[in-house]
């Protein structure tokens, strides 16, 4: 569980990070098995396109319900907890990169009321500044829901190609989030963050786990289209606003 320090530092400035979660063995092991769903899936679709897979595949699951990462979730939006989505974000080292993730908020196309959310990303790769960690701005999640444009710049892998204009000034105090491999880091849904190209020999991979309690409802499709299909992964559902998954492993 995290120390009142930690979460009051969540508070005020948006995030933690690094957290470790899984030992070396067992991070091996989770890189392991995202190596075998790239071989199988390919490289292109390992870019942005492992949507809630853990529905089917064992590992994410086990991410996303593991005790350590929801104690951590637990400190900061209590001990009901619904599991949103997972989505895998790879950018592939290559000198000539250009594949970002522009400045953006996790809530801003998610239709949720309240917009409320937390994002764990778990780094499956180590994650560092040379190959396109994430950076965020810090205290960004207090000044609410921001109006989003669209990037004018090729290679931005969110999903409508969404951007919020960041003075030179708030960039000159992002903050990288820098993983090795089995650690994550927390992030309010209203932080603003994105990420710059790989151009590292190396991939850049990591699982992001989305949280949100049970008051938290639907009101409008999200950016792909959809509703969400949400899972209870610790606690109970007191309100009754989704359509509750059943755990698709024991």
């Amino acid at each position: 569980m995290l120390t009142e320090k930690q979460t009051q530092f969540y508070r005020r400035e948006g995030y933690l990070a690094p957290l470790p979660i899984a030992p070396p063995t067992d991070a091996a092991r989770y890189q392991e098995e995202f190596n075998r769903l790239e071989k199988a899936e390919g490289r292109e679709k390992c870019q942005i396109g492992i949507l809630d897979r853990h529905f089917d595949e064992p590992f994410i699951w086990e991410l996303a319900s593991h005790p350590r990462v929801l104690d951590c979730v637990e400190a900061l939006i209590g001990r009901d907890i619904l599991l949103m989505a997972t989505h895998a974000f790879c950018k592939y080292g290559d000198p000539n990169a250009s594949s970002f993730v522009a400045w953006h908020q996790d809530v801003t196309y998610w239709g949720l009321e309240p917009p409320t959310a937390l994002t764990a990303w778990y780094a499956i790769d180590d994650s560092g500044v040379e190959n396109g960690c994430m950076r965020a701005v810090p205290r960004s999640h207090l000044n609410g829901v921001l109006e989003h444009g669209v990037s004018k710049e090729e290679g931005n892998l969110l999903s409508v190609n969404q951007e919020i204009a960041v003075s030179k000034e708030e960039e000159s105090e992002a903050v990288d989030f820098v993983l090795k491999a089995g650690e994550i880091s927390l992030h309010d849904g209203r932080l603003v963050h994105g990420s710059r190209p790989n151009r590292s020999n190396r991939r850049r991979c990591g699982m992001t786990l989305r949280y949100i309690s049970p008051n938290v409802r639907q009101t409008v499709r999200n950016s792909h289209g959809r509703g969400w299909k949400v899972a209870l992964v610790r606690g109970e559902d007191r309100y009754g606003h989704w359509d509750l998954q059943d755990a698709p492993f024991s």
